[in-house]
């Protein structure tokens, strides 16, 4: 109970991590075709029109990896203090938002791009309360 009390912080984050990644990607696979469909009418005025099905399933993998990352990185925090996985799942928690970012900026969509700094903030403070 001590590691738990002692990491916190850091593993509220990181469930708050495996919550919005894990729950994002579940909705990717389950609904790939909504998804699909909406991002294709999102970027149909961009030079990445041509490749949502490709950017799609990459920011699905990250995602998915991510929110793995983090969940074992609970499991490690809270049991031992190890901090490894917690820290990469944080760092592809931030790629996963930048991808996200660079994609809404893309499309000139930048009340969604504002919405992904929420995200951004925890996670990348996550990233610094967890280097070594």
């Amino acid at each position: 109970m001590e590691t738990v009390l002692n990491n916190a912080a850091e593993i509220l984050i990181l469930i708050f991590l495996v919550i919005t990644f894990l729950q994002s990607g579940i909705d990717k696979i389950t609904d790939w075709k909504g998804n699909l469909s909406w991002l294709k009418g999102h970027f149909k005025d961009t030079p990445m029109k041509g490749i949502v099905p490709l950017m799609l399933g990459t920011v699905l993998i990250v995602e998915v990896v991510a929110g793995i990352l983090c969940l074992i990185g609970i499991y490690q925090l809270g049991t031992s203090g190890e901090s490894t996985m917690a820290l990469y799942g944080a760092i592809l928690s931030c790629i996963a938002l930048l991808m996200l970012l660079f994609g809404q900026r893309m499309a000139k969509d930048y009340a969604g791009a504002m919405t992904i700094a929420v995200y951004f903030v925890p996670a990348i403070f996550l990233v610094f309360l967890l280097q070594p």
